[in-house]
Protein backbone atom coordinates (compact mmCIF):
# COMPACT_ATOMS: atom_id res chain seq x y z
CA UNK A 1 0.00 0.00 0.00
CA UNK A 2 1.34 3.65 -0.90
CA UNK A 3 -0.05 6.61 0.78
CA UNK A 4 1.18 10.19 -0.08
CA UNK A 5 0.85 13.56 1.46
CA UNK A 6 1.10 16.64 -0.44
CA UNK A 7 0.17 20.25 0.58
CA UNK A 8 -0.76 21.48 -2.72
CA UNK A 9 -1.33 25.33 -1.86
CA UNK A 10 -4.71 25.38 -4.04
CA UNK A 11 -5.76 22.34 -5.48
CA UNK A 12 -7.21 24.21 -8.73
CA UNK A 13 -3.95 25.88 -9.34
CA UNK A 14 -2.00 22.54 -8.66
CA UNK A 15 -3.92 21.19 -11.70
CA UNK A 16 -2.82 24.18 -13.77
CA UNK A 17 0.54 22.82 -12.35
CA UNK A 18 0.13 19.28 -13.55
CA UNK A 19 -1.26 17.09 -10.68
CA UNK A 20 -3.12 15.17 -12.50
CA UNK A 21 -0.19 13.79 -14.80
CA UNK A 22 1.94 13.43 -11.27
CA UNK A 23 -0.82 11.49 -10.06
CA UNK A 24 -1.37 9.17 -13.07
CA UNK A 25 1.80 8.34 -12.53
CA UNK A 26 2.48 8.01 -9.04
CA UNK A 27 -0.91 5.68 -8.83
CA UNK A 28 -1.36 6.26 -4.98
CA UNK A 29 -3.50 3.84 -3.20
CA UNK A 30 -3.98 7.06 -0.69
CA UNK A 31 -3.11 10.66 -1.26
CA UNK A 32 -4.04 13.11 1.80
CA UNK A 33 -4.23 16.69 0.17
CA UNK A 34 -3.71 19.56 2.56
CA UNK A 35 -4.46 23.37 1.53
CA UNK A 36 -7.16 22.76 -1.03
CA UNK A 37 -8.06 26.17 -1.14
CA UNK A 38 -11.77 24.70 -2.88
CA UNK A 39 -15.07 24.44 -1.55
CA UNK A 40 -17.13 21.51 -2.13
CA UNK A 41 -18.74 23.19 -5.62
CA UNK A 42 -15.68 24.40 -6.68
CA UNK A 43 -13.47 21.14 -7.03
CA UNK A 44 -11.88 20.84 -10.50
CA UNK A 45 -14.04 18.18 -12.09
CA UNK A 46 -10.81 16.06 -13.31
CA UNK A 47 -10.71 15.66 -9.77
CA UNK A 48 -14.13 14.60 -8.32
CA UNK A 49 -14.64 12.13 -11.56
CA UNK A 50 -11.57 9.89 -11.07
CA UNK A 51 -12.41 6.50 -12.09
CA UNK A 52 -12.06 3.92 -9.10
CA UNK A 53 -11.31 6.61 -6.54
CA UNK A 54 -13.52 8.15 -3.53
CA UNK A 55 -12.86 11.53 -2.64
CA UNK A 56 -13.04 13.27 0.88
CA UNK A 57 -13.27 16.62 1.21
CA UNK A 58 -13.08 18.98 4.80
CA UNK A 59 -13.30 22.77 3.38
CA UNK A 60 -12.91 25.49 5.64
CA UNK A 61 -15.85 27.89 5.64
CA UNK A 62 -13.63 30.92 4.46
CA UNK A 63 -13.34 30.42 0.96
CA UNK A 64 -10.26 29.84 -0.84
CA UNK A 65 -8.76 29.41 2.91
CA UNK A 66 -6.66 26.02 4.49
CA UNK A 67 -9.21 22.60 4.07
CA UNK A 68 -8.10 19.04 3.35
CA UNK A 69 -8.85 16.46 1.31
CA UNK A 70 -8.17 12.59 0.57
CA UNK A 71 -8.33 10.24 -2.81
CA UNK A 72 -8.59 6.65 -1.63
CA UNK A 73 -8.96 3.47 -3.74
CA UNK A 74 -10.46 1.71 -0.81
CA UNK A 75 -13.44 3.58 0.89
CA UNK A 76 -13.38 4.23 4.02
CA UNK A 77 -15.40 2.80 6.84
CA UNK A 78 -16.24 6.06 8.51
CA UNK A 79 -14.94 9.86 8.12
CA UNK A 80 -14.81 12.33 10.55
CA UNK A 81 -13.88 16.50 10.22
CA UNK A 82 -14.07 17.73 13.47
CA UNK A 83 -12.69 17.08 16.54
CA UNK A 84 -15.02 19.31 18.58
CA UNK A 85 -12.91 22.56 18.99
CA UNK A 86 -15.13 24.87 16.71
CA UNK A 87 -12.47 27.43 16.22
CA UNK A 88 -10.09 25.18 14.55
CA UNK A 89 -12.93 22.66 12.97
CA UNK A 90 -14.21 25.60 11.18
CA UNK A 91 -11.36 26.29 9.11
CA UNK A 92 -11.06 22.49 7.07
CA UNK A 93 -7.62 20.96 9.18
CA UNK A 94 -8.80 17.77 9.64
CA UNK A 95 -9.90 14.71 8.12
CA UNK A 96 -9.90 11.50 10.20
CA UNK A 97 -10.59 8.06 8.04
CA UNK A 98 -10.84 4.89 9.27
CA UNK A 99 -10.01 1.80 7.16
CA UNK A 100 -10.21 -1.71 8.13
CA UNK A 101 -6.87 -2.13 9.70
CA UNK A 102 -6.27 0.98 10.89
CA UNK A 103 -6.80 4.84 11.37
CA UNK A 104 -5.50 7.48 9.15
CA UNK A 105 -5.57 11.38 10.22
CA UNK A 106 -4.71 13.99 7.68
CA UNK A 107 -4.35 17.45 9.39
CA UNK A 108 -2.96 20.72 7.99
CA UNK A 109 -1.23 22.61 11.10
CA UNK A 110 -1.63 26.36 11.51
CA UNK A 111 1.10 28.59 10.55
CA UNK A 112 2.17 30.37 13.70
CA UNK A 113 2.80 33.56 10.76
CA UNK A 114 6.08 35.76 10.30
CA UNK A 115 5.53 38.00 13.45
CA UNK A 116 4.47 34.89 15.66
CA UNK A 117 0.66 36.33 16.36
CA UNK A 118 -0.47 33.14 15.71
CA UNK A 119 1.74 31.06 17.95
CA UNK A 120 -0.58 30.86 21.21
CA UNK A 121 -3.66 29.37 18.29
CA UNK A 122 -1.02 27.00 17.01
CA UNK A 123 -0.09 25.99 20.41
CA UNK A 124 -3.74 25.16 21.47
CA UNK A 125 -4.64 23.76 18.17
CA UNK A 126 -1.32 21.40 18.79
CA UNK A 127 -2.94 20.20 22.28
CA UNK A 128 -6.36 19.66 20.84
CA UNK A 129 -4.64 17.78 18.06
CA UNK A 130 -3.04 15.74 20.77
CA UNK A 131 -6.13 15.15 23.16
CA UNK A 132 -7.91 13.61 20.09
CA UNK A 133 -4.77 11.42 18.67
CA UNK A 134 -4.30 9.98 22.63
CA UNK A 135 -7.68 8.74 22.53
CA UNK A 136 -8.31 6.23 19.02
CA UNK A 137 -7.14 2.98 20.21
CA UNK A 138 -9.19 1.08 18.60
CA UNK A 139 -6.58 0.21 15.90
CA UNK A 140 -2.75 1.51 14.93
CA UNK A 141 -2.95 5.26 13.35
CA UNK A 142 -1.23 7.01 11.30
CA UNK A 143 -0.86 10.85 11.15
CA UNK A 144 0.24 12.70 8.08
CA UNK A 145 -0.05 16.29 6.82
CA UNK A 146 1.82 19.35 7.04
CA UNK A 147 2.83 19.69 10.46
CA UNK A 148 4.26 23.27 9.89
CA UNK A 149 7.27 22.61 12.14
CA UNK A 150 10.76 21.58 11.33
CA UNK A 151 11.86 18.83 14.62
CA UNK A 152 15.29 19.21 14.32
CA UNK A 153 18.72 21.23 13.10
CA UNK A 154 18.66 18.96 10.38
CA UNK A 155 15.16 19.31 8.83
CA UNK A 156 15.81 22.94 7.77
CA UNK A 157 18.54 24.45 5.69
CA UNK A 158 19.46 27.42 8.17
CA UNK A 159 18.40 26.24 11.73
CA UNK A 160 20.33 29.25 12.99
CA UNK A 161 19.03 31.48 11.40
CA UNK A 162 15.24 30.57 11.82
CA UNK A 163 16.00 29.32 16.16
CA UNK A 164 13.22 32.23 16.60
CA UNK A 165 10.78 32.14 13.58
CA UNK A 166 8.29 30.55 12.67
CA UNK A 167 8.42 27.09 12.22
CA UNK A 168 10.89 26.28 14.36
CA UNK A 169 10.23 28.08 17.69
CA UNK A 170 10.81 26.24 20.73
CA UNK A 171 7.08 25.90 21.62
CA UNK A 172 6.85 24.34 18.41
CA UNK A 173 9.66 22.09 18.80
CA UNK A 174 8.90 21.44 22.02
CA UNK A 175 4.96 20.02 20.43
CA UNK A 176 7.07 17.62 18.07
CA UNK A 177 9.13 16.37 20.78
CA UNK A 178 6.36 15.80 23.19
CA UNK A 179 4.56 13.54 20.09
CA UNK A 180 7.95 11.59 19.44
CA UNK A 181 9.94 11.60 22.67
CA UNK A 182 7.18 11.09 25.28
CA UNK A 183 4.76 9.90 23.81
CA UNK A 184 6.61 7.40 21.25
CA UNK A 185 5.26 8.75 17.65
CA UNK A 186 7.95 7.43 15.29
CA UNK A 187 8.95 10.09 12.34
CA UNK A 188 9.16 7.24 9.88
CA UNK A 189 11.59 9.33 6.85
CA UNK A 190 14.07 10.18 9.70
CA UNK A 191 13.54 6.83 11.25
CA UNK A 192 14.67 5.12 7.79
CA UNK A 193 17.04 8.32 6.39
CA UNK A 194 18.76 9.28 9.91
CA UNK A 195 21.40 11.67 7.93
CA UNK A 196 19.13 12.57 5.00
CA UNK A 197 18.94 16.20 4.32
CA UNK A 198 15.82 16.35 1.99
CA UNK A 199 12.77 19.07 2.38
CA UNK A 200 9.57 19.30 1.90
CA UNK A 201 9.00 22.71 1.84
CA UNK A 202 10.42 26.02 0.33
CA UNK A 203 9.86 29.69 0.10
CA UNK A 204 9.14 31.17 -3.09
CA UNK A 205 11.25 34.00 -2.71
CA UNK A 206 14.94 34.43 -3.39
CA UNK A 207 14.91 31.43 -5.50
CA UNK A 208 14.92 28.71 -2.60
CA UNK A 209 14.09 26.09 -4.55
CA UNK A 210 16.85 25.92 -6.79
CA UNK A 211 19.02 26.66 -4.29
CA UNK A 212 17.29 24.01 -1.87
CA UNK A 213 17.14 26.17 0.75
CA UNK A 214 14.13 24.32 2.54
CA UNK A 215 12.54 22.60 5.39
CA UNK A 216 10.88 19.79 5.98
CA UNK A 217 7.48 20.16 7.93
CA UNK A 218 5.55 17.64 6.11
CA UNK A 219 5.42 14.18 8.28
CA UNK A 220 4.11 10.73 8.80
CA UNK A 221 4.58 9.09 12.26
CA UNK A 222 3.36 5.76 13.13
CA UNK A 223 3.64 4.42 16.55
CA UNK A 224 2.23 0.92 16.79
CA UNK A 225 5.06 -1.16 16.71
CA UNK A 226 3.53 -3.73 14.34
CA UNK A 227 2.35 -1.46 11.85
CA UNK A 228 5.74 0.07 12.34
CA UNK A 229 7.44 -3.13 11.16
CA UNK A 230 5.28 -3.00 7.66
CA UNK A 231 6.86 0.28 6.62
CA UNK A 232 8.79 -0.38 3.60
CA UNK A 233 9.81 3.05 2.63
CA UNK A 234 9.04 6.65 3.79
CA UNK A 235 10.34 9.02 1.30
CA UNK A 236 9.91 12.71 -0.03
CA UNK A 237 9.54 12.97 -3.59
CA UNK A 238 11.41 16.53 -4.18
CA UNK A 239 11.54 16.70 -7.71
CA UNK A 240 7.83 16.82 -8.08
CA UNK A 241 6.95 20.17 -8.56
CA UNK A 242 3.13 22.08 -8.98
CA UNK A 243 3.18 23.68 -5.53
CA UNK A 244 5.78 25.18 -2.85
CA UNK A 245 5.65 21.93 -0.93
CA UNK A 246 6.67 18.27 -2.29
CA UNK A 247 4.80 15.05 -1.65
CA UNK A 248 6.00 12.50 0.39
CA UNK A 249 5.26 8.69 0.90
CA UNK A 250 4.75 5.74 2.97
CA UNK A 251 5.31 2.14 1.72
CA UNK A 252 3.44 -0.34 3.74
CA UNK A 253 3.92 -4.12 3.50
CA UNK A 254 0.91 -6.28 2.85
Amino acid sequence: MKIYSWNVNGLRAAMRKGFMQWFRRARPDIVCLQEIKAQSDTIPEEISQIKDYHLYLSPAEKKGYAGTAALSKKPAISVKKKIGKPKFDQEGRFLFLEYDDFYLFNTYFPHSRRDLERLDFKQEFNQAYLNFVKKKKNKPLILTGDFNVAHQPIDLARPQQNKKNAGFTAEERAFADELINKHGWKDTFRELHPRSEKYTWWSYRFNARERNVGWRVDYFLVKDKKLFKKVKKAQVHDKVEGSDHCPISLELAD
